[in-house]
Order: C-alpha cells, then sequence, then structure tokens
C-alpha cells in the first residue's frame, strides 16, 4: 500500500519482556504494530533443523584460515542445536547440513539429524569444499523436502555475509506463504543468524519485512551477539493463544488504554494500532507497568 512503512526496531531498542516489535506506520499515522514477548514453548510434531553458512567467508570463523585460531561456529551451533533438540523438536533430534557449498554455491553438505548426545560429541569445523557464492534458495528446498509431512518446522540459517540469490528467495517463500494460507502445506518458520562483522542486515530486514499478501510471516532475523537468549529465536512463534498474564491493559502515550486485556488475558503476541504521533505503548500487568518506545531511530 502505498505510503506504508513498515519497521523492525533493532534488539537495542526493545525492552524487556519484548522479544521483537513490528510496527507499520499508515498513510494516516497510525501504528499497526506487534510486540512478540518472549516465551519457549513445546509445538506438537515440531521438527527443526540449522543449516551452516558454507562459502568461503565463513573460513575465519571456523578458525580454517590459520594454525591456533579458534572456531566461534562451532560452541554457537551446539548450543543452537541441543536448544533445539530438547525444546523444540519432537524427536528429540535436530537435522544439521552446510550450505552454499561446493564451486556455485548450490551444494549442500549434511551433517546428519543429531541427539543431544551426538550434538555434544560433534566439532562443526566447515564444510568439505567452501562455495564461491552464497545461495539461500537450494537450502530451503532441501529443508522444505525433508520436513515434509511435519505439522510444523523451523529451519534456522546462519550466516556471516550477503546472500546472491534474495529476490529468488523472496519470490519462492511468498508462493510457500500463499500455500499456507490456503491450507495446502503444514506452517513453517525460517530465521536468519547473523555472525561476524560482515552481516548484511538489510537484505535480512528486507525478508523479515516480506509483504507476501498473506497473513502468514515466514521470516525473522537475529543477530547472534545481540542474543541474550536461545529462546530468542523462538520469538515469532508464539501467537494470539499463548497466554502469559491473566489481565492487563496496553495503554498509549497520553494514558488511553489501546487494548484491554482484564477479561482474556494476556497473549504472547501483542497485536494494536497506535493514533498517529504516537512514540511509545505501556503494557501494564501485575501492578507493573512497562514501556517500549516504538519510533525507529534510523527514521527520525
Amino acid at each position: 500500500m502505498k505510503n506504508r512503512v513498515t519497521y523492525t526496531l533493532s534488539p537495542s531498542q526493545t525492552v524487556d519482556p519484548f522479544a521483537k516489535v513490528v510496527v507499520c506506520r499508515e498513510s494516516d499515522g497510525s501504528l499497526g504494530v506487534r510486540a512478540y514477548i518472549l516465551v519457549e514453548q513445546a509445538i506438537e510434531g515440531a521438527r527443526t533443523g540449522i543449516a551452516i553458512d558454507g562459502s568461503g567467508t565463513m573460513m575465519p570463523w571456523f578458525g580454517a584460515q590459520r594454525r591456533g585460531a579458534p572456531n566461534i561456529v562451532s560452541p554457537f551451533v551446539q548450543r543452537m542445536c541441543t536448544y533445539l533438540a530438547e525444546k523444540v523438536d519432537a524427536t528429540g533430534c535436530t537435522t544439521v547440513v552446510y550450505w552454499a557449498t561446493g564451486d556455485d554455491g548450490r551444494a549442500i553438505e549434511p551433517v546428519g539429524t543429531l541427539s543431544t548426545m551426538e550434538i555434544a560429541s560433534t566439532t562443526f569445523a566447515g564444510p568439505r569444499h567452501y562455495g564461491n557464492h552464497t545461495f539461500l534458495l537450494p537450502v530451503i528446498r532441501y529443508f522444505i523436502q525433508h520436513f515434509m509431512g511435519a505439522s510444523w518446522s523451523l529451519g534456522i540459517f546462519i550466516t556471516d555475509g550477503r546472500i546472491d540469490d534474495l529476490e529468488d528467495v523472496k519470490a519462492y517463500t511468498t508462493h510457500l506463504a500463499h500455500q499456507i494460507a490456503a491450507g495446502q502445506r503444514s506452517a513453517l518458520k525460517f530465521v536468519l543468524v547473523g555472525v561476524g562483522h560482515r552481516i548484511d542486515e538489510t537484505q535480512m530486514a528486507v525478508l523479515d519485512n516480506l509483504e507476501t499478501g498473506t497473513d502468514v510471516d515466514l521470516w525473522d532475523y537475529k543477530i547472534a551477539k545481540d542474543m541474550q537468549h536461545l529462546a530468542e529465536i523462538f520469538a515469532e512463534v508464539v501467537s494470539e493463544s499463548v497466554i502469559i498474564a491473566p489481565r492487563g491493559v496496553i495503554r498509549d502515550t497520553s494514558g488511553e488504554v489501546v487494548v484491554d486485556y482484564r477479561d482474556t488475558g494476556v497473549p504472547a503476541l501483542l497485536a494494536f494500532t497506535l493514533p498517529a504521533g504516537a512514540t511509545a505503548f505501556s503494557l501494564e500487568v501485575a501492578g507493573q507497568s512497562v514501556t517500549q518506545p516504538v519510533v525507529d531511530i534510523g527514521m527520525t
């Protein structure tokens, strides 16, 4: 829609307990807000996978360029895999692959579907054949095929740089969103996790704010160094049906009640509209008030 601007507040702008805040500024100046409260929840029949960028620019992060250099990827992946296997995946395992491998950056190198015991004994030292490009679509297709039949699936893609097929990824995942909205395939979620100092956060934000023409929100992204809790990877999985407190209200900057949850309970996903000119909202729960700004610093 013309004059409609959507932006996601950075992790440094969100206030505890909010894991993520997305704001849509409409043409009339009003603000549509989706605020996600950090919650860990199990999903029946869930399958999960982690795809590690295997392109050449990742070599320093695997410690592969000089003897004695630290591997910063492996311990991070071990912690994330263990979390998914223990907390999320219905099988008690999680699938791990390297992506963006091979001469053309389109090959996939499977590591395996690993249990927590196997994860603890696995060192993620990098792919056999580092790629010369970073193509994301092949590994998305791989996960789609691998998790066929799951009632819900989560794919996490770890990367340090720029995606070379962004437009193809946007087109394909928009198609997936339409299939999910039509009930033709089960629900799924994709999360990009950036590591290192060459991250293209603009590309990540483009996918995160992808307009698919449906209510299906497929993408989220995180920056590894900003993640205080691994549960943050789960931020956008919550829904209005998950109740985190028996009562509460949301107020705008003038103190007016925007949403009254005193009869329905406070959901983990807060979706509401603020009037034009609003710069923040306050959530009042259990006698305490938390104020969350909604002005994107980069747009002021």
